[in-house]
């Protein structure tokens, strides 16, 4: 079970995400299907048929006018908007949070290649963007950069491009509105920090105590001369 975190309401087992949203708001602005996935360059059938899915779950989000070459218009309903309204409280939420909820591990380079390099840390060796002509340096990584796992269910290295791992032990969790910033032991002067969903914290089974996997891309991950 994969516990990042992304933007998302769930209703009837539907999940509500960004580029639900974004689809919702083409509409809007462009009063048609039709044209809103042809501006996002998406299926008109594919876009036609998840609004009737989204619909099925959270209610009547667009009002149509049928007719015309171009498949008619269409607007948006009060619902959709109040919809879109708590989807941008949730992100809002989620991004003061990760902007506050940071790790920095001390490290050394091990090795380049281009603007990627291997840092040995306290918590083990990191791959993360490092600054040319540099040996010590101080990796930073933000809280939502960070996914959790069960160690029975962690993805294989060559079906994720998060390939940084650390097993950690859950510190402590500060629940929010919509999501939990959860507090790792990695074994480091300096804990990891992750965002993760109220669903995913349960079904995860997330507590002091508890034993995960934290993995994270090295394209998230930069360093900074010390």
């Amino acid at each position: 079970m994969d516990a990042g975190f992304a933007a998302r309401l769930r209703a009837d087992d539907v999940e509500f995400t960004e580029r639900d949203a974004n689809l919702l708001r083409a509409v809007d602005e462009i009063g048609s299907i039709y044209k809103a996935s042809d501006e996002l360059g998406r299926s008109y059938s594919r876009c036609h048929q998840r609004v009737t899915v989204l619909e099925e779950a959270f209610g009547t989000l667009v009002e149509r006018q049928r007719g015309g070459s171009d498949g008619g218009g269409s607007t948006l309903t009060d619902q959709a908007h109040e919809l879109l309204a708590t989807f941008d409280r949730l992100q809002i939420g989620f991004s003061s949070v990760a902007e506050t909820a940071e790790a920095v591990l001390e490290g050394v380079v091990l090795d380049r290649t281009g603007e990627l390099g291997v840092v040995e840390t306290e918590a083990g060796q990191v791959r993360a963007i490092v600054p040319p002509a540099c040996e010590s340096v101080q990796v930073s990584l933000r809280a939502d950069a960070v996914t959790l796992h069960d160690p029975e269910d962690v993805p294989a290295e060559n079906a994720t491009s998060a390939r940084n791992r650390f097993e950690g032990r859950v510190s402590s969790i500060e629940k929010g509105e919509a999501i939990s910033q959860v507090t790792l032991d990695v074994g480091a002067g300096s804990p990891l920090f992750a965002l993760v969903t109220e669903d995913s914290k349960q079904k995860l089974g997330l507590e002091p105590g508890k034993q995960v996997i934290a993995s994270f891309k090295a394209t998230a991950t930069r360093a900074t001369s010390r």
